[in-house]
């Protein structure tokens, strides 16, 4: 409640602020050093020359509050009184400070009734606060595509119900049990393929060609050569259902797809020509580079592995970190290698013999592996082998922890997305989606088409994405 009227010392106008219960007393100069917020502009209507007489015409206060005592001049607020306390040091200090334990997004909504912009937070909150905002966003980001899919399942012509059809079939496994059971059998081609090509290394499982060689049996071939159609029509139709065909083409998972059909392909175009162009070594080398490519094939698993992709973000975040551990091995294999090369000289038997050759001693002793292959003779040596061993430790260790935090974190926050993303479905299935602080609610008769739902689903600010809905369909109109 915020009252007005009384006289301070020196004549000052007073502006009691009662919010939620908690009565206060705030000078008007105070509250005009911020103008534009809620409590600016009601102390400048009450106290600004010319102003109106408040008692006589209290609607001009209830556009700013939520009740108006003209007999006593106070002005009511139904609103958090913890967060209002933590509003009204910008009015004393100039910057806002978050509570700990204080959710941001209501915190944020109660900045948005009082018109206090998000830059007066100081910087030591406002990374909780944004992290809070990006997570909102991302699950109305995820929510909006899940129905955009939804209402646009039955638009188009044959053909575009058949590309949308398709398209959650090879990519959506969630959607149906015929899509899972699509994904379940891709993951088995992979692990298949994987086996096939390690079992066709095995001598004893080889056969002599008609030169005496060993090539692979021909029921790995044959098993191989399935895979590989497997993969070729997932990729396909994969494309041709994709909605944007380009970022389909040069997204990473898909140039991956790429490269796990296309050595098989290249390699029998070779094998075609005929003998005579096999007999070339330079052909002979790039079948075998070919061959080895369809290692790449292992990395299809990633598609089917939420926990590999995480890893995958993990390590992208970690850049940094990465870049430090990689900078300092550099710099330890470089200066062990040249000292281990310096100190060894004087043995007559050294096997420092340059020191870019010292540079493979260097690095697995730095990791720790220590083949033996290459060993210091002297006693210098020997003092300049430990050093490095033991730096090798610490160039290794000191970025663990920041890496597997970032892990953690991601993988913690993808499941608090998806757990997210799921309950709001659910809700917005049963009608259990409504505003708070009673905000505007647009109300979806049951007779609304999932396209129109998916209008309402585009707030031109999405912290109020789920404050903006009420779904009163039946689930069965939601699920498909």
């Amino acid at each position: 409640m915020v009252s007005s009227g009384e006289q301070g010392e020196g004549g000052e106008v007073i502006v009691t602020v009662n919010v939620g219960g908690v009565r206060q007393l705030l000078p008007s100069e105070l509250l005009c050093r911020f103008p534009e917020t809620r409590l600016g502009q009601l102390c400048l209507l009450r106290c600004s020359p010319g102003a109106p007489v408040l008692g006589a015409a209290p609607e001009l206060a209830l556009d700013l509050c939520d009740d108006f005592d003209p007999r006593s001049g106070e002005f009511y607020f139904d609103r958090d009184p913890r967060s209002f306390d933590a509003v009204l040091d910008l009015y004393y200090v100039g910057e806002i400070h978050m509570e700990r334990g204080v959710c941001p997004i209501c915190f944020k909504n109660e900045m948005d009734f009082w018109q206090v912009d998000v830059d007066y937070l100081d910087d030591c909150c406002r990374g909780l606060f944004s992290e809070k905002l990006e997570e909102l966003e991302e699950v109305a980001r995820r929510v909006r595509l899940v129905l955009d899919d939804q209402a646009g399942a039955g638009e188009g012509d044959h053909w575009k119900r058949f590309q949308k059809t398709l398209w959650k079939l090879m990519e959506k496994p969630e959607t149906s049990a015929q899509a899972r059971t699509l994904a379940i059998a891709s993951f088995l081609v992979v692990v298949v393929s994987a086996v096939t090509m390690c079992l066709g290394t095995i001598p004893e499982l080889q056969v002599k060609s008609e030169t005496g060689q060993l090539v692979e049996h021909p029921t790995v071939t044959i098993i191989e050569t399935v895979c590989i159609v497997w993969f070729t029509l997932e990729y396909v139709l994969r494309l041709i259902s994709a909605p944007q065909t380009l970022h389909f083409v040069f997204s990473f998972m898909n140039i991956i797809d790429m490269l796990a059909i296309l050595p098989y392909y290249l390699a029998m175009l070779l094998s075609g020509m005929g003998d005579a162009i096999l007999e070339l070594n330079n052909v002979q080398q790039a079948v075998q580079a070919l061959r080895i490519m369809r290692i790449v094939r292992v990395f299809k698993l990633a598609r089917h592995s939420s926990g590999l992709q995480t890893l995958t973000y993990a390590l992208k975040s970690s850049f940094k970190e990465l870049s430090l551990l990689l900078l300092y091995l550099a710099m330890g294999i470089f200066l062990f290698s040249a000292l281990g090369y310096t100190l060894e000289q004087s043995h007559p038997e050294t096997m420092f013999t340059s020191i870019p050759h010292s540079f493979w001693w260097a690095i697995i002793t730095m990791t720790t592996v220590g083949y033996g292959d290459i060993f210091p003779k002297t006693g210098l040596g020997k003092l300049n082998a430990a050093a490095s061993f033991l730096c090798g430790i610490l160039a290794i260790a000191l970025p663990i922890h920041p890496i597997i935090n970032n892990f953690v974190k991601y993988y913690n926050k993808q499941k608090v997305l998806d757990t997210a993303v799921k309950h709001q479905l659910e809700r917005l299935a049963t009608g259990a989606l409504h505003a708070w602080h009673g905000a505007s609610v647009p109300s979806v008769a049951a007779e609304t088409r999932p396209q129109e739902l998916t209008k309402i689903l585009h707030p031109t600010d999405t912290r109020l994405f789920f404050k903006s809905l009420t779904w009163t369909r039946d689930a069965s109109h939601v699920y498909t």
